[in-house]
């Protein structure tokens, strides 16, 4: 894990791969409750029997904006700022939904900090993030994102 004094010195590592995460499995378990969540409930997330079926390779998937929201859970195992105040998710300039991702499958976050730039009392962070699909040669998506981060107040 990288650790910086401050969100611009991310800065320093730009065009840089920060790594990869742990290798995370996808239940259906955590589909359902996404599903209950926000209201998606489509068949190819949720109905089992059905997926069998009808999807290819019998299983249902995982919903592209719920690997959307791992990203800032699995990003914590690649980077940490040490002095900072709070941080805002600004945004996603692109994402694209290249893979679909079946029940069961493992996934890893892949980031690159694409720059670093102050931004009224806080510095504005370009990052490009990808998840992968363990043996596969696509990955589920690759998004361009946002964050804005604070400065520390003291």
């Amino acid at each position: 894990m990288l650790t910086v004094e401050t969100a611009m010195d991310l800065a320093q590592h730009s065009g840089s791969p920060l790594g990869a995460t742990e290798w995370m499995e996808i239940t259906q378990g955590q589909i359902d409750a996404f599903a209950e969540l926000t209201g998606d409930d489509h068949w190819i997330h949720v109905d089992v029997a059905r997926a069998a079926r009808e999807q290819p390779g019998g299983k249902t998937i995982a919903h592209g904006l719920f690997l959307i929201s791992l990203i800032p859970r699995l990003q914590r195992q690649l980077f940490r700022i040490e002095r900072r105040g709070a941080g805002l998710n600004y945004g996603y300039d692109r994402v694209r939904f290249t893979a679909p991702v079946p029940v069961g499958s493992l996934v890893r976050l892949v980031q690159t900090v694409t720059s670093a730039t102050r931004r009224g009392q806080g510095t504005q962070l370009a990052i490009s993030s990808t998840i992968e699909i363990k043996d596969s040669e696509r990955p589920a998506l690759v998004a361009e994102g946002l964050l804005l981060i604070g400065d520390a107040l003291a």
